[in-house]
């Protein structure tokens, strides 16, 4: 059986999610793995699970488009804590109704793009068990630990901090 690896946009909408997923596809073809993209962000993990199969044929032409492929949300279905330890749930779902979906789809491992609140949620699934990585991308450029994020230069050159040609749109509350 391949690996299976998934991979999920959070927040807004940003340059470069198209390129963080199609090199996700890339490199998992080269190692013989298998990618899912979560639809919706964070709302494609909840039960049944939402996803697709990202290879190298479906992500193919996707680099100079904007937005992303698989949609991002910015809500807070699942319940976390902000990095000062206060609630940032705007539902009821869980951690562990995710960890349920992601291990019914053979998940080893999920990257998770995203800003300061994806990073949060990215910590609390992994002390849930869940193995993530997390790519940095916000055009406020304010994740500690990293020198610039994707997506802020892009925002900055634009001089209105947003992404232009977005084919595919997210969902923002």
């Amino acid at each position: 059986m391949k690996t299976r690896i998934g991979i999920l946009t959070s927040g807004g909408d940003c340059p470069g999610l198209n390129a963080v997923l199609r090199g996700a596809a890339l490199a998992a073809d080269k190692l013989g793995w298998e990618v899912l993209g979560f639809r919706d962000g964070f709302e494609g993990l909840l039960p049944p699970g939402d996803f697709t199969v990202l290879d190298r044929k479906c992500t193919e032409n996707i680099m100079a488009l904007g937005g992303t492929l698989i949609g991002y949300h910015q809500s807070r279905t699942l319940c976390c804590q902000d990095w000062r330890g206060r609630s940032c749930c705007g539902g009821s779902r869980s951690n562990r109704e995710s960890a349920q979906s992601l291990n019914e789809a053979r998940v080893e491992a999920l990257i998770i793009v995203g800003g300061d609140g994806s990073m949060t949620t990215a910590l609390q699934l992994q002390e849930a068990g869940i193995n993530c990585v997390g790519v940095p991308k916000t055009i406020d450029n304010d994740l500690e630990a990293t020198a610039m994020t994707f997506g802020f230069d892009s925002a900055v050159a634009s001089g209105d901090g947003r992404a232009r040609s977005s084919p595919y749109h997210g969902h923002e509350p």
